[in-house]
């Protein structure tokens, strides 16, 4: 199998990857269910990740992604980042596509790179959109140094729409693929777990790489590889 995969990464010129937690988790980065330990036990992480609660008391929210941005500061990117970084290296037209919010796959190197769901590690204004790179005062959340207006991070939250632009490169990169990888997601989290079967149905390989094969698809054209992303990754790049 692993044979196969590389064999068919050898000869492809259009290569697009997309990314989700599994990959993450082999740093030490706990799931977005998994984060909800300590303090934070009691919340339910789809009942904080909300724009309504953010309205409802922003001050609890912004701790609880500041506790987050610690933890993602204190991880470096594991074998499977270092591999996808050197593939984007090795193939002419090249998107990763990640659901992670941490940012390891830029301190691993990559550049051509779409964060679906945004970045932990940026801020922005809550009014605006724009990013703030730095701000004053020990409020929580700190005011926006241009209009005053609350930050937030700069991530997507649930009921929010994804970024166009990004998704709309993220679709075009499937579209157009020779091969695509789906490393460490199960698939499930729409829109993005359609990804891999359009760039199917557009005549692309599959490559899934996965601790679990539950939920993904079999047939010709799917390749399967059951296991660790920083194991199988650099075997395969």
């Amino acid at each position: 199998m692993i044979d196969t995969a590389r064999r068919l990464l050898l000869e492809a010129r259009r290569v697009a990857v997309l990314t989700g937690a599994g990959i993450s988790a082999e740093s030490g980065i706990p799931t977005f269910r998994d984060a909800m330990s300590g303090l934070w036990a009691r919340y339910n992480p789809e009942e904080l990740a909300t724009p309504e609660a953010f309205a409802r008391n922003p001050g609890l929210i912004w701790d609880w992604y500041a506790e987050r941005r610690m933890k993602v500061a204190s991880c470096a990117p594991n074998p499977g980042h270092l591999a996808l970084a050197e593939l984007e290296r090795r193939v002419p037209e090249f998107l990763l596509i990640t659901q992670n919010v941490d940012g390891l796959h830029a301190a691993a190197g990559s550049r051509r790179m779409v964060e679906l769901h945004g970045n932990i590690r940026r801020v922005k204004c809550s009014r605006d959109g724009e990013p703030v790179e730095s701000w004053s005062g020990d409020d929580r959340p700190p005011p926006c140094p241009r209009c005053g207006a609350p930050l937030r991070p700069d991530v997507v939250w649930f009921g929010e729409m994804l970024p166009e632009e990004e998704f709309t490169r993220a679709t075009e990169a499937a579209r157009s693929a020779e091969i695509f990888l789906s490393v460490g997601t199960s698939n499930l989290v729409e829109p993005a777990a359609s990804l891999p079967w359009l760039a199917h149905r557009h005549g692309a390989k599959v490559i899934v790489i996965n601790s679990s094969m539950e939920g993904q698809r079999s047939g010709d054209g799917i390749l399967q590889l059951t296991g660790l992303a920083g194991e199988l990754l650099p075997k395969v790049v």
